[in-house]
């Protein structure tokens, strides 16, 4: 199962393995207070991709598809499925926007990618 969740809220047992999926650590939260278990930075968007998102919303079906684009040949990727293989993973981001992200988008591309594998 995969989760979502900002840095700023605090962490729970169900959370699983906590990934961050940020370039940037989150401003004002501790290693500690984020209780990661990996911060898998090079699965985020590329800087000129977030530059050019923006978090504008109407940017958002194009940011999905410019992302996933960028997600096929990425190497992190296997090493989040072989996460996600072990038990429930929380993807940690720090966007405001719950419905606008990084995090979301990367979620809607690894659960499309599973269900074409039949996994």
């Amino acid at each position: 199962m995969i989760c979502l969740k900002r840095a700023y809220d605090p962490p729970s047992p169900a959370d699983g393995q906590r990934i961050l999926v940020e370039r940037l650590w989150p401003r004002g939260v501790t290693k500690q207070r984020a209780a990661l278990d990996l911060w898998l930075k090079e699965i985020a968007p590329s800087p000129e991709l977030r530059k050019w998102f923006a978090h504008d919303p109407a940017k958002w079906k194009q940011f999905q598809q410019r992302y996933w684009k960028e997600l096929r040949d990425n190497p992190a990727i296997a090493v989040l499925r072989d996460k996600i293989r072990q038990g429930t993973v929380t993807l940690i981001y720090t966007a405001k926007d719950e419905e606008h992200n990084g995090a979301l988008a990367l979620k809607e591309f690894l659960e499309k990618r599973s269900i074409k594998r039949g996994k």
